[in-house]
């Protein structure tokens, strides 16, 4: 899903754009819209949006003078435009695309088209980017993971990551910072991905990292004691299997 805002002066604009954009349910998420540049600024540093549709003329401050002022933009963006002039210099200053009011459904779509590939290309090459740090880096204890939400990749260090919870299709993953996450994954994925890092699947809905076992209580209703004061408990028919891997894990 990309996330998305509008930044338009007239409220009847903004509606309009947005009972078309309703129509891409499957590739687009709205997080809010902005009547004029300030609002937008502020909108834009909280909801880090992947695209912003904004119109150029706006009182006081202009799409482009809130550019200027955002300078460094991590969003794509189509610039929304009355003013057919106003096209060529949106072009020249990288705009994705630029859109003529009243929009036209043919134009709109093939805007889209081009900001969802281009956004999937930046992701791409992130993690593209974090294999070969990976790959160069001898050091696993360094190596990090791609962690992918509706907004944003994370590129989380293995080290950090306590444990992860399965939640039916879902993956909730825990960190030291007692911050956590829910990714869009099963945790056998999780447990493909991380056993070359030692994880330990102790439990059906439970994978552990043993960095962060403080201690093991054995017999009935086994579990792991988590740094983090969790207690992960251990499926009898692993409890062999779960004992043997910290043996030699803390023997390492």
């Amino acid at each position: 899903m990309i996330n998305y805002i509008i930044v338009d002066d007239e409220i009847n604009n903004i509606e309009i754009l947005k009972s078309y954009l309703d129509n891409y349910t499957d590739l687009l998420k709205p997080v809010g819209t902005a009547g004029n540049a300030d609002e937008a600024l502020l909108l834009i540093k909280q909801q880090q949006p992947e695209l912003v549709f904004l119109d150029i003329q706006m009182p006081d401050k202009s799409g482009f003078d809130l550019l200027q002022e955002l300078g460094k933009r991590n969003f794509e963006v189509i610039f929304v435009t009355a003013y057919d002039k106003f096209g060529i210099q949106a072009i020249k200053f990288s705009a994705l695309d630029y859109l003529l009011k009243p929009i036209n459904l043919i134009e709109l779509e093939a805007a889209l088209y081009k900001a969802s590939e281009k956004i999937k290309r930046k992701k791409h090459n992130a993690n593209l980017e974090n294999l070969i740090q990976n790959l160069n880096n001898e050091q696993r204890s360094t190596h990090k993971i791609a962690l992918a939400t509706g907004r944003e990749t994370q590129y989380i260090p293995i080290i950090n990551i306590v444990h992860c919870q399965a939640d039916n299709n879902y993956t909730k993953i825990y960190f030291t910072d007692n911050k956590s996450i829910v990714i869009g994954k099963t945790l056998k994925e999780y447990d493909d991905m991380l056993a070359i890092y030692g994880f330990i699947r102790s439990h059906q809905s439970h994978l552990v990292n043993p960095e962060h076992v403080v201690s093991v209580t054995k017999g009935q209703g086994a579990y792991l004691m988590m740094n983090n004061g969790t207690r992960i408990p251990i499926a009898r028919q692993k409890k062999e299997y779960v004992y043997q891997i910290l043996n030699k894990h803390n023997k390492s």
